[in-house]
């Protein structure tokens, strides 16, 4: 998206990358390939996702400005997140300098909110004037406006996940069990992951009727799906605090499909939603206040109407590929 951002403003772009299995494999044939590019005239370099190994690698064969899009934190993923590793471990010791060594390394950090820059500011003891916020966006080319398909009475509730902790999966199953007498209603959940056994051992035991599990889908079968549901659950859900400081990714992509959404009143989403106009905002790692945001949608279909029209003027105004090119080329011509 951020390239596609960059051609449609009309910046030249020299690829240099690679899609080997191994992030390692990768990372090392990345390394090289620039190397041997040799003295192409660039302006400035841009290294993308998990670019932390990189960016201190790419310092060294290289005077021009770097902006790095951190997208996320490796030290807060493996060690608060999904708790792989604690913080004074070798391994959490070794990201926490990842994060911090290539952010100081780099010109220019790019995060997808404010409330994840100050996390990045505090914790790694950064300036926020090496930081700007650059929203995530969807892929325009899958997740646009479609026609709902279906011809049965149900109210279909979306989601998808990876199943990890962050998501706050066990929120949505929990809201379906309280709603298993609301016979119209009925939840429709893709994805798998680590914690989708996990998930699915829940929703055995809370006897669910109204749930539909989906273990995977192609990509471009997604929005598809995203098409046939009524609201769509954007999240994060969980009570943990990285999920207060980032906006899901399927949340940009409902909006761009003209989809009401509903998502956890915090921060992140403060800076780009306001209850009951662009989204439905219910409080975090709480079943019951799921249910109503979910009662309130299904009896108000005016609200529901009000809020993915809204939801999209949002995408188009702040979330666009266009947009992220423009707001990027900006940032790069301060170089």
């Amino acid at each position: 998206m951020i390239l596609n951002g960059l051609k449609r403003s009309e910046v030249e772009i020299i690829e240099c990358t690679d899609s080997s299995a191994f992030y390692l494999i990768r990372y090392i044939k990345v390394m090289c390939k620039y190397i041997l590019m040799g003295s192409i005239d660039i302006k400035l370099v841009f290294i993308g996702f998990l670019g932390q190994p990189l960016v201190p690698l790419i310092g060294m064969f290289t005077s021009k400005p770097i902006i790095f899009d951190a997208f996320l934190s490796i030290y807060d993923t493996m060690c608060d997140d999904r708790k792989k590793c604690k913080p004074t471990s070798y391994a959490g010791r070794l990201f926490y300098w990842l994060d911090k060594h290539s952010c100081e390394r780099a010109d220019r950090i790019l995060l997808d909110t404010n409330a994840h820059i100050n996390y990045f500011t505090k914790t790694f003891n950064l300036p926020r004037e090496k930081f700007s916020r650059l929203f995530v966006g969807a892929d325009e080319s899958l997740f646009y406006p479609r026609e709902n398909t279906r011809d049965d009475s149900k109210f279909r509730i979306f989601y998808y996940s990876s199943f990890l902790p962050l998501h706050g999966t066990e929120y949505i199953l929990k809201a379906a069990a309280l709603l298993r007498n609301e016979g119209e209603i009925e939840f429709i959940i893709v994805g798998n992951g680590p914690e989708k056994k996990k998930a699915r051992n829940l929703g055995m035991s809370l006897g669910l009727i109204n749930t539909h599990f989906i273990d995977w889908l192609p990509y471009e079968q997604l929005p598809m799906e995203i098409a046939k549901a009524d609201v769509c659950l954007g999240g994060h859900f969980s009570d943990i605090d990285k999920a207060t400081r980032v906006i899901a990714g399927k949340t940009y992509q409902f909006i761009a499909m003209k989809k009401p959404v509903i998502v956890g009143d915090c921060p992140a989403n403060d800076e780009l939603f306001k209850d009951k106009k662009n989204a439905l905002f219910v409080k975090m790692a709480d079943a019951e206040s799921l249910v109503n945001a979910i009662l309130e949608l299904r009896d108000n279909a005016t609200l529901r109407e009000q809020i993915a029209e809204a939801g999209y003027k949002t995408f188009l105004e702040k979330c666009s590929i266009a947009v992220i090119g423009k707001e990027l080329k900006k940032i790069m011509e301060t170089y």
